[in-house]
């Protein structure tokens, strides 16, 4: 700011302050020959100039108010010497205990943290120093009921099949990052505490090129979406029987790439395994190795993009060819094995170890088209096993299912583009109950979902009667939150297993879910 313009500000507050009735709107200040004027603007000329007058009178009484203002503040300043000094003392003295109350909550923190690193500092540590760690786990606890089950079942479950309470998951894993572009997960299953099982179990590598992403460990073989989903996201308890039957708990020791196009339009899985189910002993002995080579290519063709996904249609086809070693009785893992989609003690459907197995050929078709709370789903799987000359002839099983769900809440069933399976479920309102201030209940009612399902299986051909089942299963799901929910499943059935008797079955099933 120049003279001339910090003359004219300080002008206008003493003219304010000291009363001088002077209208801005008359008053300028100009600079002549260094010198300051004052320029009347009461009255203008028609050509718009102002004309000067002289104000020596009013600038020395201007000059002579500020000098007294001067005066009047030096003169306060000298009645208060220590205002400023107090101030700054008080200010210093609140500081100071401040800083101490501070200090203060910093020492008992610190002593805490001493205390809890002396309990269990050594009991977790960190390797290298880029690794994370992430925790995991899910409880799935059922009620099971049997209100009907013919004399012929009786056989497979050592009497007439008893009404259960159990958990039939209850998980807790580990998963993470390791240095550069490697990672690790670990999943250890405590349902059946005489035996505890490993469940996924692998390393990993990924953004390779032409592998993307490859694992090596305990994981799922790739074929059937059934089991390819989490269970966590499944719309039924139990898988349907042809998906269990042809690929008994999923996971097996192998080395597999994954991977997807930049669009999620196409996603695939492909390896090698060992069949041999290792989730309760955790190796393989043998000098057959009984391999598995399986893949899996999938397709979303449609995504809804705008509705966030509640439209889409996914198509896909799996296959596998394996090498069982039908020569030796106990290891021979050419063998086809489920329960009647529940819980039950036995397999209802068992082909029992296929003496001579000597190639195993899946092929699996599956599709999904979801229309906002609408989903439509179906698979179809067959299996040939060629067995060895002399012993017997080769062998046919194949089954299917479909099933139709919807929610009367209006949601939808997720899709997860880039591993073609299904996604958690996310209610538009959480499920909730609460007392307000004036007595009366708030409540969120959460997501609710109905589906039924037809499911059939048949392990019978020639010489091999492992089975012929076909079911359907009527379907309730609460949504409390994206964790939790609750499914209550009836299942009505026949079942054909020896001897050309049909027998008929009802079973109940009750399940509470949460994982975290």
């Amino acid at each position: 700011m120049n003279e001339s313009r910090l003359f004219r500000y300080v002008l206008a507050h003493i003219m304010a302050w000291g009363g001088i009735l002077i209208p801005a709107a008359t008053l300028a200040a100009q600079e002549l020959d260094g010198g300051i004027r004052l320029a009347n603007y009461s009255t203008l000329p028609q050509d718009g100039v102002p004309q000067e007058e002289s104000v020596s009178n009013d600038f020395r009484l201007l000059k002579a108010r500020l000098t007294e203002l001067e005066k009047d503040v030096q003169n306060l300043r000298s009645a208060n010497p220590g205002t400023q000094q107090e101030l700054a003392k008080e200010s210093a003295e609140k500081l100071e205990e401040q800083s101490a109350a501070i200090d203060k909550r910093l020492a008992t923190l610190e002593k805490s943290v001493g205390e809890i690193d002396g309990r269990f500092g050594n009991l977790v540590t960190n390797g290298y120093s880029g690794a994370t760690l992430q925790f995991e786990g899910r409880i799935h606890y059922d009620y099971w009921a049997f209100p009907e089950a013919e004399t012929p079942i009786f056989a497979f479950e050592g009497g007439n099949p008893q009404d259960r309470f159990a958990f039939r998951r209850l998980r807790w894993g580990v998963s993470g990052d390791v240095a550069d572009n490697n990672f690790y997960k670990l999943d250890l299953e405590f349902a059946e505490l005489q035996s505890i099982g490993i469940r996924d179990a692998y390393v990993g590598t990924k953004d390779l090129p032409f592998f993307n992403t490859v694992l090596l460990g305990n994981h799922k073989r790739p074929y059937g979406l059934d089991h390819l989903n989490s269970s966590k996201n499944n719309v039924f308890l139990e898988r349907p029987m042809i998906i269990e039957g042809n690929n008994q708990d999923a996971r097996r020791l192998g080395l597999s790439s994954n991977g997807f196009t930049k669009d999620q339009k196409f996603n695939w899985r492909y390896g090698v395994w060992n069949m041999r189910n290792i989730q309760s002993i955790g190796s393989y002995i043998g000098d057959h190795y009984q391999l598995e080579a399986a893949g899996r290519i999938a397709a979303t063709p449609w995504y809804d993009e705008t509705s966030g996904g509640r439209g889409y249609l996914h198509l896909a086809m799996s296959g596998s060819v394996g090498y069982p070693n039908g020569l030796n009785a106990a290891q021979n893992e050419a063998r086809y094995a489920t329960r009647p989609e529940a819980r039950s003690s036995g397999r209802w459907l068992d082909t029992g170890r296929i003496a001579g197995a000597d190639t195993t050929m899946l092929g699996g078709l599956e599709a999904v088209l979801n229309l906002g709370p609408t989903q439509i789903v179906g698979e179809y799987q067959r299996v040939n096993v060629d067995r060895l000359a002399g012993i017997g002839p080769d062998l046919q099983f194949h089954g299917g299912y479909f099933y139709v769900s919807h929610f009367l809440t209006g949601e939808h069933m997720p899709w997860k583009r880039d591993m073609g399976v299904l996604g958690r479920v996310k209610p538009f309102e959480n499920f909730f109950s609460v007392r307000r201030c004036d007595q009366s209940v708030a409540r969120g009612m959460g997501a609710w979902q109905v589906a039924t399902r037809y499911s059939y299986a048949d392990y019978n051909d020639l010489d091999i009667l492992g089975g012929q089942a076909s079911n359907w299963t009527n379907a309730l799901n609460w949504y409390w939150n994206p964790s939790m929910h609750w499914q209550l499943n009836y299942i009505v059935g026949e079942l054909d297993r020896a001897a050309a008797v049909k027998s008929d079955y009802q079973i109940v099933g009750l399940r509470m879910v949460i994982d975290f």
